[in-house]
């Protein structure tokens, strides 16, 4: 008999063990409400400029969920798509291509996006040194030959999927192994592009005008030494995405944490005068640039 009823106690121990451990309810890393949330950042400048904005988001969250948070920036957009399709992170700030690309290979989905000026929207901007004797984008095209032209990071929605899409359009651009132009190349990120138009390394160059914005009013660049010569259709803003598994209720709670962003810093971090909420439709215009250049597949 004593026998069967410590046998019979262990069943039950082992139970309520089960239940006490009841595994994720809200879809970040480990269990329950006090679990570690993981976020990957794309720079939206130097990583060094943004640490400190990074370390006060990273407290703000922390104290608003009450639990451990942990924002990691990565090097390139590439990186922060890869650590969400291996379940690394359960939120992100992508780009709007790596957002679309991201939503297609683990199921992504946007929340958050960013307001500049008081709109979620940016254009991508064509620039050029304000000493060439080109004005416009048919001016560049009827010169091509004569022209360096730079791309930014080539994941990049302003600095290369749409422009691309525009000269491809135009006849004079396939690939960097096939265009029109004199030479062709990809300089990693926007404030890297706007220095070489600045310092007449190349001829026109491919930026997000929102950066291209920032850059000059914090007097990194010159503006009076740029000129833009085209600008895009609207593009919906970068968005914070999350974990396609993340439980609507946190997803509630960080949309709320986001919209009520104050922080000058923070802000400024991103070229954002504050944030609003996202969804993937927002976004579809983008997907279809991505599939019209062979990114995404149908």
């Amino acid at each position: 008999m004593k026998k069967v009823t410590s046998i019979l106690f262990a069943v039950i121990l082992l139970v309520a063990l089960a239940a006490c451990g009841g595994g994720n309810s809200d879809g970040a890393s480990g269990d329950g409400d006090k679990e570690k949330l993981t976020i990957g950042v794309i720079p939206a400048q130097t990583e060094g400029e943004m640490q400190g904005a990074m370390d006060k988001l990273q407290k703000l969250l922390s104290d608003e969920l009450d639990r451990s948070v942990s924002i990691e920036t990565y090097p390139d957009y590439n990186g922060v798509v890869e650590a969400m399709n291996y379940d690394n992170i359960d939120m992100a700030f992508f780009g709007p291509l790596t957002y679309v690309i991201a939503h297609e290979k683990s199921g992504a989905k946007a929340i958050i996006t960013q307001l500049v000026d008081g709109e979620p929207f940016y254009h991508s901007f064509m620039i050029t040194h304000k000493d060439t004797p080109y004005e416009s984008l048919d001016d560049i095209v009827k010169n091509s030959k004569k022209v360096d032209f730079a791309f930014g990071d080539p994941s990049s929605t302003s600095g290369s999927l749409i422009p691309s899409i525009e000269l491809k359009d135009r006849g004079v651009y396939t690939s960097q192994s096939d265009h029109e132009f004199k030479t062709i190349r990809f300089t990693g990120s926007h404030d890297a592009t706007a220095l070489s138009i600045q310092n007449q390394e190349v001829t026109v160059g491919a930026i997000d005008s929102a950066i291209y914005n920032q850059l000059v009013e914090s007097g990194k660049i010159k503006g009076d030494k740029l000129k833009v010569i085209w600008k895009s259709e609207e593009l919906f803003q970068y968005p914070w995405a999350v974990n396609k598994n993340m439980d609507e209720d946190l997803i509630k709670k960080l949309q709320n944490i986001f919209v009520d962003i104050k922080d000058e810093e923070i802000l400024n971090a991103f070229g954002a005068s504050g944030f609003t909420k996202a969804s993937n439709e927002d976004y579809a215009s983008i997907r279809k640039a991505a599939v019209k250049q062979g990114i995404i597949k149908e």
